[in-house]
């Protein structure tokens, strides 16, 4: 059983893994051209803090076989790379955790003791719902145990549990997902907040196929929150979720957080083997770091 969830988690790490790099090339002006022509840019595509973050998740939860904050907070820190595109903030309270500060007080006090509400605890997550396919509800709780390590504020925990669940439902063993019950099966999972309210103007506009309109509506993650970031991302996933190239350039032509939206819509679709990345994007991203493990304790 174990093994399997291992598997599972994998799978969609290697997807959000090349979502991200691939994503984070539209950054460059360069590669602007490309991603209107649906082409892809020069190989090798690095990946971020995105990925990185979410190999911890992977990694604790093949030591602990659940979430682990403690663990989990001392290997966000240790493998924290600077130059991994991290936002200020986290940035300084990671380094503040490998000098010896508490996480429980630093990610308490961001923001002026409001706690972030940034989509990072979201991003790093739909690895922990493939793990938990066979229990959504499970997904949930650990991935709002999973966000307080880092993001305290309510919106980024009802946006970790959002992709989680997602990913959770995606990845199902049943099968038989659609684009409305996956979205009816997240909503009915998130306590009422700005991130569920988010998710049901993104149920509602599932049969819209301007991707202009839906992220002029639901947002894109330009202002980095949950709220902003979340509800759109998995409105491309539930749309594409046989069809892991379709979700990406449904989601990247948005434009806003392009790397962060792609990493969670390509992590939830990558949870189900249908939605498997497709074997050339895999070689063209950076792989996935020798410390991360290949199999479970």
């Amino acid at each position: 059983m174990t093994a399997d969830r291992f598997h599972r988690a994998l799978a969609s790490l290697r997807g959000l893994a090349v979502g991200d790099a691939l994503g984070s090339q539209f950054f460059v002006p360069a590669n602007y051209p490309h991603l209107q022509r649906r082409e892809l840019p020069p190989a090798p595509w690095q990946w971020t803090d995105d990925t990185e973050m979410a190999c911890s998740v992977v990694a604790v939860l093949a030591a602990h076989g659940r979430i682990d904050q403690d663990a989990l907070a001392r290997s966000l820190a240790e493998r924290h790379d600077f130059d991994r595109g991290y936002g200020p903030a986290i940035n300084r309270m990671l380094r503040l955790i490998r000098e010896g500060g508490d996480w429980r007080e630093l990610a308490a006090a961001q923001f002026k003791g409001q706690g972030s509400w940034g989509n990072g605890a979201a991003t790093r997550i739909a690895p922990l719902g493939a793990w938990y396919a066979h229990d959504p509800e499970q997904a949930t709780h650990q991935a709002e145990i999973s966000a307080y390590t880092t993001h305290q504020h309510r919106e980024a925990v009802m946006g970790a549990m959002a992709v989680a669940a997602a990913a959770a439902i995606a990845g199902s063993p049943a099968g038989g997902v659609t684009p409305e019950s996956l979205l009816d099966g997240v909503i009915a999972l998130v306590p009422r907040s700005a991130v569920q309210a988010g998710l049901r103007r993104a149920r509602d506009m599932l049969d819209y196929a301007d991707v202009t309109t839906v992220a002029a509506v639901l947002g894109c993650g330009r202002r980095t929150s949950a709220h902003d970031t979340v509800p759109f991302a998995l409105w491309a996933a539930a749309r594409h979720l046989d069809s892991f190239e379709e979700a990406f350039w449904t989601t990247a032509r948005a434009g806003g957080d392009v790397d962060t939206t792609s990493a969670i819509a390509s992590g939830v679709v990558a949870a189900a083997e249908r939605g498997a990345p497709p074997a050339a994007w895999l070689e063209s991203a950076e792989a996935l770091p020798d410390w991360l493990p290949v199999t479970t304790r």
